[in-house]
């Protein structure tokens, strides 16, 4: 028996670290090559690691949160031959650990035993211990079934490599009639009875790149915001021709395809808003090309995949395309390269909608344009009180490089291109 030492592997786009978000193995598991071992986080994705060997998982290095550098060793495993532990020695003086003769990290299997966990599989309702800030680990597709099934997958017990919870695991957890639907009281339960738990949530992973992201856009970017209401009874007049005359295998029209193609004629009119800018260097650099950054709500947090080339599109195209990155992004498929390269970007807040918001811009970019839900309301035309379909627009701009009348002439065009959309295909 040997030992083989895994380093971080180099992730490619000029990536030098990693942050681990979670792990999906545990001390003392024996894992197949090519099984999932970590899932890790980078500036452009999240990328799953594969195991590089068959073998059994002897020593874990990082925890959630934790950065670690791409060539530095982040887990070791016992395997069947001689291992790699004396070349990676050679290689990398400073971590002398894989040299070590394969009984010591034996002894380090005691872990094993601490598999703590064995309480889990109990059939019982109640949550399953985990760690503060981590969450139960599952495939994508396990996740997707037990949100169909209104299931928290918090009070599954996983039979699986570090409490993993499988199809197998769900459907015991369903068979024994427990309703994971949640923790809180059920309905006509007493209001009276005072609750005094505490839940400490580590701010990792994606979290804490939104945070680091926003906080760095909004303490560095001096924002000014501009609103707006369109009256787009005539667009939604164009959009439901245009869905029940679409061409087979094209995708329903929303909204954000023509405001997609509106921005394409308002941002060639104001260069100055299709930029990235660049505060270190004091260098603006404006675009002819249009990537369309469309923010985007996963179960994994907020991603920013990227329509390419807009101005090259027409509305079908735009619409395709956006349908493609947005559902690679919600699937967890999205490419690095599919979620980078935006040169400015909408937001929408769908069915929620609401009157106003001040989007924070998406650094390096100098502006963002947030759309809200169309109502019908009542609204004053020619002297006469009328209902219309309505929607708001709100936009975030950098005042240091976007003057107020600029941000202000882009949304009016915006505006006018929407309420006469015909004019959006001339």
């Amino acid at each position: 028996m040997g030992t083989y030492a895994f380093k971080l592997p180099d992730i490619g786009e000029g990536v030098v670290e990693g942050e681990v978000v979670e792990w999906m193995v545990s001390v003392g598991d024996t894992v197949k090559e090519d099984d999932p071992i970590l899932s890790v986080m980078t500036d452009k994705a999240t990328v799953e690691i594969p195991s590089p060997v068959d073998g059994k998982v002897t020593k874990i290095i990082g925890e959630p949160g934790d950065i670690l550098p791409v060539g530095e060793v982040c887990i070791e495993f016992e395997v069947d031959g001689g291992g790699n532990a004396s070349s990676s020695t050679d290689e990398a003086k400073p971590t002398p650990e894989p040299v070590a003769e394969p009984a010591p990290p034996k002894e380090e299997v005691k872990p094993e035993p601490v598999a703590e966990k064995a309480p889990e599989p109990v059939a019982a309702p109640a949550p399953v211990a985990r760690a503060a800030g981590t969450k139960a680990l599952a495939s994508p597709a396990v996740r997707q079934r037990a949100r169909e099934a209104n299931i928290d997958l918090q009070i599954v017990a996983g039979s699986g490599p570090g409490g993993r919870i499988s199809h197998a695991d769900l459907d015991r957890h369903i068979a024994g009639g427990a309703s994971g639907a949640s923790s809180f009281a059920p309905v006509g339960a007493s209001l009276k009875t005072k609750l005094t738990g505490t839940e400490e949530v580590k701010v990792i992973g994606l979290r804490r790149k939104i945070a680091d992201s926003m906080m760095s856009s909004y303490s560095t970017i001096a924002h000014f915001s501009y609103f707006e209401e369109v009256d787009i009874t005539a667009l939604e007049e164009l959009r439901q021709h245009l869905n029940s005359t679409r061409p087979e295998g094209a995708p329903k029209l929303t909204y954000l395809p023509f405001i997609m193609q509106a921005l394409v004629k308002a941002l060639k009119e104001s260069p100055e808003c299709n930029a990235l800018y660049d505060d270190e260097a004091n260098v603006v650099t404006r675009h002819q090309a249009i990537h369309l950054g469309i923010a985007t709500q996963t179960d994994r947090g907020l991603y920013v995949p990227v329509v390419k080339h807009v101005e090259a599109m027409d509305i079908w195209q735009s619409a395709s395309e956006m349908v493609r990155v947005t559902s690679a992004t919600r699937d967890g498929k999205a490419t690095a390269d599919e979620l980078s390269g935006s040169t400015f970007t909408i937001t929408s807040l769908g069915r929620l909608g609401g009157l106003g918001a001040t989007p924070i811009i998406n650094k390096p970019e100098v502006g963002i344009l947030g759309v809200h839900n169309a109502k019908e309301r009542a609204v004053v035309r020619n002297g006469q009180i009328v209902v219309r379909r309505m929607m708001n627009l709100s936009s975030s701009w950098d005042h240091r490089v976007v003057d107020g009348h600029d941000g202000a002439t882009l949304v009016q065009k915006v505006k006018t291109l929407l309420e006469n959309p015909a004019t959006i295909f001339m």
